[in-house]
């Protein structure tokens, strides 16, 4: 009887300690496999293109941690970081490098503008110390804006870019077919009938993921995450509030900047204009139905998130489309990212009250 209540109690925990939430999605996700064969889904197929958004998306998500720890709140004005990557990419289709050289150089570009705009973002939030979040919103929206004139206006002329009509100004959507194309999904990919699993793509993840797990256990590390838990006592300890602050948001744009390149990789095209401007909610969103809040945030918060938020984004369309014989696809799409990323703000609301 004893054993019987021992074990009630821990699975009790454990269900507090994972969350009855994200617990009933991870539950609503094993459900759709399970019906998936009965709406003539091929589960491989599924487990496929789950694996492939969680590669595409996994960075950008990542990109919330370091700024979560030095106490900056979710990162809404991840579309800064995002802009620096598609300025990296377009400018390594402009200079006409091709293949995993591509890749690289993209980031190589991407970075400068990511520590410049990432210095000035940090700059702004340490001025507005308990309004991050509200001002990174507007920073991330008015930066999409910005740049929806200057991409019309800056001296690119590689034909695959621009517009053919005037020969001046970038087209929305550029192909990176020729450029870097499956450079990460196609490295050491793993085909096994209808499954196929991007190795390179999540190794490349989850190179960055122990790159930041090692710095964050770095004296620098500590002491930001020091500043995000207690600010007095940091600073009682000699700890620059500011700087760490501001490396953080440096790191988290960077960490956009790589995120973009690698989706781009994946999906096969550059979208500009318009394209950065609803990418955060998603990337937030799946932090923290993975069991982040604006003051916590870990690896294992990245991985489990994107995983449940990409599985059921992919799924549900699949196989509500196989049981009403019916392709509404889009519709779902839109109505479940929609809820979770509702479920998903309305807890962070819950957090920070």
């Amino acid at each position: 009887m004893m054993d019987a209540a021992a074990l009630k109690e821990k699975s009790m925990q454990a269900i507090k300690s994972f969350g009855l939430p994200r617990l009933i999605i991870t539950l609503f996700l094993v459900l759709l496999f399970i019906i998936a064969p009965f709406a003539k889904v091929n589960i491989a197929s599924g487990i496929s293109d789950m694996l492939t958004r969680f590669g595409m998306n996994a960075v950008l998500v990542l990109a919330m941690v370091p700024m979560v720890h030095s106490g900056c709140g979710l990162n809404f004005g991840l579309p800064l970081g995002i802009i620096s990557g598609l300025l990296g990419a377009t400018m390594t289709i402009e200079f006409g490098f091709t293949g995993f050289s591509s890749f690289l150089m993209a980031i190589v570009f991407a970075t400068p503008f990511a520590i410049i705009l990432g210095a000035g973002y940090g700059a702004l939030l340490n001025r507005v110390k308990g309004g991050e979040m509200m001002i990174a919103t507007y920073v991330g929206f008015s930066s999409v804006a910005f740049m929806c004139i200057m991409w019309l206006l800056l001296p690119y002329d590689n034909p695959t870019m621009v517009w053919g009509y005037a020969g001046t100004g970038l087209r929305t959507t550029i192909s990176v077919e020729g450029a870097y194309l499956g450079v990460l999904d196609n490295f050491l990919r793993i085909k096994i009938g209808h499954l196929a699993i991007p190795t390179g793509t999540i190794l490349f993840f989850a190179f960055l993921s122990l790159l930041i797990w090692l710095f964050l256990r770095t004296k620098t590390g500590t002491a930001m995450t020091a500043v995000g838990s207690n600010p007095i006592f940091a600073t009682a300890s000699g700890v620059s509030v500011d700087r760490m602050r501001t490396l953080s948001v440096i790191l988290s744009t960077w960490l956009g900047a790589v995120g973009i390149i690698v989706y781009e990789q994946s999906f096969g095209f550059i979208q500009l204009y318009m394209g950065p401007f609803n990418m955060a909610l998603p990337a937030v969103s799946a932090v923290l139905l993975g069991g982040a809040s604006v003051n916590k945030a870990s690896i294992a918060n990245v991985v489990i998130g994107t995983l449940l938020f990409q599985g059921i984004l992919t799924m549900t369309p699949s196989v509500m489309n196989g049981l009403i014989q019916m392709d509404v696809s889009e519709v779902i799409r839109i109505i479940v990212s929609n809820g979770m990323i509702l479920y998903a703000l309305t807890r962070k609301q819950e957090v920070t009250r």
